[in-house]
């Protein structure tokens, strides 16, 4: 799914335009034991109830496309139906009403899912009448293309709530508050099928992670039955590792102060895509020879990519994983310097006396602790 195909199924978790016809829940204590379930009519629930549950569907279609949400598909899905895969397909396809099914799926996650923590899982079902649109992408309320059946799953930590005083109205004052077990936003979450191209494609699953660097690879792969990319993280550090691997030697502070800004303006130049931009073998062959890097260099890459890459590289890096387009750091053991992305002219290195040192424009505004100073040799100086 692309952003505005998320954005679009993510505008129908709200109470105007709601598409749910029913919703589901267990709750789990710490232990993995099943404290309670429920199935209801969503829109019999009263307003303010749904209106929080509203919010917790849509978190699972909140954040950044390739880092904390993320397209998934079925192992061997291009050939034939996976295990996991029916399961998925049975939950929609009963429409959330077969007890049996619902509860098989709900054991499967209390094994698999590792916490300390109690936890809700959330379960829905929709269909959304997709409005046709025309050639030039104008939407046609009253001509649909298609039915699209969905079912979100959350999965949201319960958490007793902090110890604290409150006031009592009935008694005039100020008491020790009770303390209660309080729904928190989801942990996870996957929408199945995804909405490709704006149709049900039950090959996929959009999957999220409040946190992007614990994706739990072991759930997903055994309820899921996908295999994850690398985290953001994992994906910056082999990019890393691929660019000192191929400069080596020739690993040098405006060679690599080139490459960030190569790769930051090329980001600018597609950041209103609708998908990542993505950085297999060509773009980082690109990338390096519009920054100057020597060919014989380019060339070794080019026939060692994947070794280069630490062999995994299933899939291509996204440059907005992988680039730090909010700052240009340049670190020593006792020094850090930070530099915004577009002023990196600001900086550069120079041997002075046989000593490398590193050099930085200064304007007239400069604080040392918050404290406003005169430099050396500035316009205030000269006018006194």
């Amino acid at each position: 799914m692309n952003k505005k195909e998320i954005s679009e199924i993510k505008k129908l978790f709200a109470n105007e335009n709601s598409v749910i016809s029913t919703i589901c829940g267990c709750y789990v204590d710490g232990d993995k034991n099943k404290k309670s379930m429920m199935r209801e009519a969503f829109l019999s629930l009263p307003q303010d109830e749904m209106h929080k549950y509203m919010a917790i569907f849509r978190k699972c279609m909140t954040g950044t496309l390739g880092r904390n949400i993320l397209n998934m598909e079925f192992a061997d899905a291009a050939t034939e139906v996976t295990v996991s895969q029916q399961k998925l397909m049975d939950l929609r396809d009963s429409e959330l009403k077969d007890d049996a099914v619902l509860e098989t799926f709900y054991d499967e996650i209390i094994a698999n899912y590792n916490t300390a923590d109690n936890y809700l899982i959330l379960l829905v079902y929709g269909v959304y009448d997709v409005p046709g649109r025309t050639s030039d992408g104008i939407e046609m309320e009253d001509a649909s293309d298609e039915i699209y059946r969905h079912i979100l799953c959350c999965i949201c930590p319960v958490k007793l709530s902090k110890p604290g005083l409150s006031y009592n109205s009935e008694q005039n004052g100020f008491h020790e508050r009770i303390r209660d077990w309080v729904v928190d936003m989801p942990a996870m979450g996957f929408l199945y099928p995804a909405f490709n191209e704006r149709s049900a494609d039950v090959n996929s699953i959009l999957y999220y992670s409040s946190k992007a660097e614990e994706l739990k690879f072991d759930f997903v792969e055994t309820v899921l039955g996908c295999t994850l990319p690398m985290t953001a993280g994992g994906q910056k550090e082999t990019f890393q590792a691929i660019i000192q691997d191929t400069l080596g030697d020739e690993c040098e502070f405006e060679v690599v102060k080139e490459i960030h800004e190569q790769l930051t303006e090329l980001i600018e130049e597609k950041k209103d895509d609708e998908t990542p931009l993505e950085l297999g073998r060509k773009e980082v062959v690109n990338l390096l020879a519009a920054s100057g890097v020597d060919n014989r260099k380019i060339e070794e890459l080019e026939n060692n990519f994947e070794e280069a890459a630490g062999g995994s590289m299933t899939q291509p890096l996204l440059a907005s994983n992988v680039a730090s387009t909010r700052k240009f750091e340049i670190k020593t053991p006792d020094v850090v310097v930070q530099v915004k992305p577009d002023r990196t002219d600001l900086v550069e290195t120079r041997m002075i006396d046989n000593v490398p040192y590193l050099l930085i424009t200064l304007s007239d505004s400069v604080q040392v602790n918050g404290i406003d100073v005169r430099m050396p040799g500035s316009k205030e100086q000269e006018e006194e």
